[in-house]
Order: C-alpha cells, then structure tokens, then sequence
C-alpha cells in the first residue's frame, strides 16, 4: 500500500492485511466464483468509506494516483470546513478519499 504509507501485515492474491496506525484493514479480493455472476459493468455499492489523511499537497496526490490509473474525483471543501477532499474509487467500485488539512 505504498501510496498510503501503510505497512502489509498479511499479502497473498486474494488478500492483504495493513496496519493502519492502531486499526488493521482486511481487504478480499472478490473471488472468481462470484465474478462470473457479475455483470461486467457492474460497481459494487456500499456506505463505507476509508480516509486517508495525507501531508502531501492534495493536488500531486490525485496526480500521482490518477498515473496509476486510479479513478479520482475532483477535489473539493466546504464552507468553514478545515480540510481538502479527493475521493477515488478502487477497481471494485469501493469509495476512499483524501484528506488534507489547508
């Protein structure tokens, strides 16, 4: 997971577990028995989304992954909001986002 500095515990390839500073994340692979039900167009949904506070500048971090072929949105705020967004999704569909503090 280089490109949140966060260390693989766990990696094989169906799985990875990252040590997340105090919490582990388990990501699956979904398995081919389930792909070949699946519409090829299909994007999973779900609520859940991961942050990642980053101290790079925002706009070289959706660059750096937008390079490596991962679909970013465009980066934005809110009003009185002290933080820079940049959600992006992964290749299953599954929502993250960057955060930076301005």
């Amino acid at each position: 997971m280089e490109n949140f500095n966060l260390k693989v515990i766990e990696e094989d390839p169906v799985w990875a577990l990252l040590d997340a500073g105090g919490i582990y994340i388990g990501l699956h692979k979904i398995g081919d028995q389930y792909l070949e039900e699946i519409e090829a167009d299909h994007i999973f949904d779900n609520n859940t989304k991961i942050v990642f506070d980053i101290d790079m500048d925002i706009k070289d971090a959706k660059n750096d992954l937008v390079s490596k072929n991962v679909r970013m949105r465009d980066i934005k705020t809110f009003q009185d909001y002290p933080f820079w967004l940049c959600d992006g999704t992964d290749p299953e569909g599954n929502v993250f986002q960057l955060r930076r503090k301005k």
